[in-house]
């Protein structure tokens, strides 16, 4: 088996984190890895970023319980890129708002009117 090595080398080291709920298939969130996050979530099993604003690691849920459980994890054709599959924890609140998906704001009406989408 070949092991796939993530590509960190770009974006300053940092690399985007897709997170999407193994049951329901849905978007719940984008973060940032780096290469300390990436074994942090490799070592606990829960999806670790690293915070941009904070300049330190960040487990999603550490302090509200709503934690992301790796079911899978896949990484994109150019390995600059991961996918990871998860059970929420907790109440299932993914989104600092209060919502289950941080992708609740819908720009069809503003994309439509800009280049016909939704049409």
């Amino acid at each position: 088996m070949n092991e796939t090595t993530i590509d960190f080398g770009k974006s300053d080291g940092l690399i985007p984190g897709v997170v999407q709920d193994a049951k329901t298939g849905e978007i719940l969130m984008l973060g940032f890895i780096n290469e300390e996050s990436y074994a942090k979530t490799l070592e606990t099993g829960y999806v670790t970023f690293w915070s941009r604003s904070r300049g330190k690691l960040w487990m999603k849920g550490e302090t509200s319980g709503n934690r992301l459980r790796i079911v899978s994890a896949a990484t994109d054709c150019d390995s600059d890129a991961l996918l990871f599959r998860v059970n929420v924890e907790g109440d299932g609140v993914v989104c600092h708002e209060g919502s289950v998906s941080c992708f609740t704001k819908d720009l069809t009406g503003e994309l439509a009117a800009e280049v016909g989408v939704g049409q």
